[in-house]
């Protein structure tokens, strides 16, 4: 007899690994913190998906829950920094020359590239910032990038409904392409969701690439031309590679401003070129960041 109780007579039988794995299995137990197979997981994800709307939705409440406008600041500080940008290198720089409608260039290049930015930055630290969940529940880890795009995307939608708006003032005529213009959007949603995962993943791997993050989406706002022609500048300039010029105006975001301006802008016609490099770097964004992330999935939430 000890304080605690009376001591066992016998010790229980250790179970081999093999029959410890039946039983777990037999009661509907699953081995955490492991790679699934790739039919399983998606699988999970599908399953799951109630769990991602409700995470999505409490992370839009909780950006908002001490704002008395809410949502209206997703609107409002766009069109700050438009006024701002547009003083700057519209007035001062004289830029807008380089476009017929300046205002509806700029305001949709910079309300594209704060979701893109949104993206990135918070996608960054999609993982490292739901470390106990990760530790205290099972479920498929890619729920919580794919997260962070929904909430970004749902945050911006009043931002790209008053482009609309922004479009009709400045002069742009109502057009078959504006419904394009949805489309426009999910394909440059579908090109945050690639990045937001291979980002997700290679910050957790390696942790300090996180304050990297910032530096590279200010390189992007000026490389992308958010508020400028990048065509127009670069035809300013002497002896640009026809390779170097390619680079910029095709790269991921700087190829995602234009589509979207072509579907609101007349002087910037619809282009083939334009919508299939796009759609091509959604599609290659999409699986490669999958893929990225599902080879990690057993890692995630360790120390």
């Amino acid at each position: 007899m000890s304080d605690l109780g009376p001591e066992p007579r016998s010790q229980p039988v250790a179970l081999s690994a093999e029959d410890a794995e039946a039983l777990a299995s037999r009661h509907g137990m699953q081995r955490v913190a492991t790679r699934p197979p790739l039919r399983a997981y998606l699988a999970d994800i599908w399953r799951y998906r109630h769990l991602m709307w409700s995470l999505a939705k409490g992370e839009v409440v909780s950006q908002h829950q001490d704002n008395y406008l809410g949502l209206l600041w997703s609107v409002i500080n766009p069109i700050l920094l438009g006024v701002a940008y547009y003083l700057i290198f519209g007035v001062l720089l004289g830029l807008d020359r380089d476009v017929d409608n300046f205002v509806a260039f700029l305001t949709i290049g910079l309300f594209t590239f704060t979701f893109i930015s949104a993206t990135l930055t918070s996608g960054a630290r999609a993982l490292l910032g739901k470390v106990g969940m990760m530790r205290s529940l099972a479920f498929p880890r890619i729920l919580l990038p794919i997260v962070v795009v929904v909430s970004s995307f749902v945050n911006a939608v009043p931002a790209f409904l008053v482009l609309l708006v922004i479009a009709l003032v400045s002069g742009e005529p109502v057009t078959w392409e504006w419904l394009l213009y949805p489309i426009a959007l999910l394909i440059v949603a579908a090109m945050g969701l690639g990045l937001a995962l291979i980002i997700s993943r290679v910050v957790h791997a390696v942790r300090d690439l996180a304050n990297i993050v910032p530096l590279v989406v200010r390189l992007l706002r000026y490389v992308s031309g958010v508020f400028f022609s990048m065509e127009a500048r670069l035809a300013t300039i002497d002896n640009v590679p026809a390779w170097l010029s390619s680079a910029l105006q095709y790269q991921p975001v700087g190829v995602a401003l234009t589509l979207v301006r072509e579907t609101l802008m007349q002087g910037m016609p619809l282009r083939w070129e334009t919508w299939a490099i796009a759609g091509g770097w959604a599609l290659f964004l999409m699986v490669v960041g999958f893929f990225v992330f599902w080879r990690g999935e057993g890692s995630y939430g360790r120390a």
